[in-house]
């Protein structure tokens, strides 16, 4: 017989007038391999239907799922209970809206951040469509696919101390957009353009080398070599 889990999920539904935010206590029998897209699932099912969390993929690919487990954002489809403590503590990802319970809204946010980078192929080229797509050196495209592997999930963000403090700190995700198109020769955005968007404090400056993004970064994205890469490119583009 598996162990007793005991569940302290945060609840709050801001949709219903007087609605107080509490930490409601569930129990459930562990079951082997057990994670906790499954684990929440049955909660619903079985003692709380209107619990309120999100998933689409549950193979941690879409991000939907991401939440704060035990203190740390994570992926819950990507958790196994048998990994966690009996009591295990649920909260939602702070620093984006919160739609009710563990379920936030992050796509706001990236949609916001993506227009604000501008975060697509700045070319003076006339787009051909029977063409051959331009080719690159394969170090280059292992680089930018490397960064297009960000699910949005929110984790890095989460985990960010100077986002909690500075709403427009672009963040990891951000930083990491940014990367991606600075590795692409396709793009071609002048040194002036990239200075003014990632020279502040809401961009690379911004960052305090605390790295809690890379610890949280469910994909092991290599944010560390992209930060380094956009520090080096903005320290050139002043130089000149």
């Amino acid at each position: 017989m598996g162990r007793t889990l005991t569940f302290k999920i945060f609840r709050y539904n801001p949709t219903l007038e007087n609605d107080q935010a509490h930490i409601e206590a569930y129990r459930l029998e562990e079951l082997p391999r057990l994670n906790l897209f499954s684990a929440l699932n049955m909660i619903r099912e079985q003692q709380a239907p209107d619990l309120m969390f999100d998933f689409v993929c549950r193979a941690g690919i879409c991000g939907s799922c991401a939440m704060m487990i035990n203190g740390r954002p994570t992926l819950a489809c990507r958790t196994l209970t048998s990994d966690l403590p009996d009591t295990i503590e649920l909260f939602p990802l702070p620093f984006f809206k919160l739609l009710g319970d563990l379920s936030v809204d992050t796509g706001v946010w990236f949609r916001a951040m993506g227009e604000h980078l501008e975060s697509w192929i700045h070319t003076q080229k006339e787009f051909n469509p029977e063409a051959q797509e331009e080719r690159m050196d394969n170090e280059t495209a292992i680089k930018i696919y490397d960064s297009e592997r960000c699910i949005e999930c929110g984790c890095c963000i989460a985990g960010c101390a100077t986002a909690q403090v500075y709403p427009d700190f672009i963040g990891a995700a951000g930083l990491n957009r940014i990367g991606r198109f600075l590795f692409d020769p396709r793009d071609e955005r002048g040194d002036q353009e990239w200075f003014e968007l990632v020279s502040t404090d809401e961009g690379i400056f911004g960052c305090i080398g605390m790295m809690a993004c890379d610890d949280v970064c469910p994909k092991d994205l290599p944010l560390l070599e992209v930060f380094s890469y956009i520090r080096r490119k903005v320290t050139a583009m002043a130089v000149k």
